[in-house]
């Protein structure tokens, strides 16, 4: 059995028709609050967390305080889970994804966290224009703004036009400047990598490439508009690049099962790791040109899991 936990309706179907292709048994579990009756032994099942930072901005921030806990159950009880609580600590933390980034010889732009809004005001005289604002959980590039003086950030605070982070904790962050106005996400399902797509920042900072993002984000087209150049295939990048090497040693390192890690290169060459997603969504128009699908190897991965744990069990 596979036990889908999901809180936005709008990517589900891709994992859905995956899991049917494969002829699998699975349930489906919306999530958004609720209890848990820690006493009670889960249902052996493959869970598959689909519970994303930008719940939010659904109504569904319910969701990720209890996906928090329910994952650190089924653990305890032995239940094989893709994408777990160390995969879902990194969803909903810049912080700590930046932090162990670093700490993996993973080199990210320079972040100043701050809670309270008095110190991100504070925060500014640190930074050297241009600089972004961004949110610590985040999702789609929501809180992200650019701004090219102290004065201009400040100015935008006073105007009560800054959106606080859901978990109250705020970033500025310098501004690498993309060499070829792009940045890169590259796909990695269980230490493996798919494929890296180029995405561009001409229109701006909300670059998911899910195909349901549309629906609210123009940052993520869909149909004729996806094919304007706005989601390419990186041609260039490949599991023997050096930074995919990098991702891939630290997604096995840290029990990461799926991640779309965002990276920018600037004109001297250097790259820049900015984010870490592992509820991550694909766009169709791009795996429609590869010939396969992200979801086709998470259900793989979900059923190879399954398998295992029922060997286990009858040991």
């Amino acid at each position: 059995m596979i036990i889908v936990l999901y809180e936005n309706e709008d990517w589900l179907m891709p994992l859905v028709s995956s899991l049917e292709k494969k002829n699998l048994p699975y349930q489906t579990r919306f999530v958004n609050g609720g209890q848990i009756d820690i006493s009670r032994t889960p249902e052996k099942a493959v869970y598959i967390n689909r519970m994303s930072p930008s719940s939010h901005t659904r109504g569904h921030m319910d969701g990720v305080l209890l996906m928090r806990e329910y994952l650190s159950v089924l653990e305890a009880h032995g239940m094989p889970i893709i994408n777990g609580s160390d995969s879902f600590s990194f969803e909903l933390s810049k912080v700590r994804q930046h932090s162990f980034l670093e700490a993996f010889g993973i080199q990210t732009p320079r972040t100043i966290a701050t809670v309270g809004m008095d110190h991100f005001q504070e925060a500014v005289k640190e930074m050297k224009p241009p600089f972004i604002s961004k949110h610590n959980q985040g999702g789609k590039g929501l809180g992200v703004q650019l701004f090219q003086s102290q004065e201009g950030f400040l100015n935008f605070l006073a105007e009560d036009k800054y959106e606080n982070s859901p978990d109250g904790v705020n970033l500025l962050q310098d501004y690498i400047r993309p060499v070829n106005q792009h940045i890169t996400r590259v796909e990695i399902v269980d230490g493996q990598f798919l494929y890296a797509i180029n995405s561009s920042t001409e229109d701006g900072f909300e670059l998911c490439p899910a195909d349901a993002c549309a629906m609210d984000d123009a940052f993520c087209p869909v149909g004729e508009e996806s094919d304007t150049g706005k989601f390419q295939i990186a041609s260039e990048i490949n599991s023997e690049t050096p930074i995919v090497q990098q991702y891939v040693a630290f997604c096995k390192h840290h029990n990461i099962d799926v991640a779309g890690i965002e990276f920018v290169e600037n004109e001297a060459g250097e790259i820049y790791t900015y984010d870490i997603n592992c509820t991550t969504n694909y766009n169709s128009n791009v795996e429609d040109k590869l010939g396969f699908s992200g979801m086709d190897v998470i259900v793989d991965l979900a059923e190879q899991r399954w398998h295992e744990f029922c060997a286990t069990k009858n040991q």
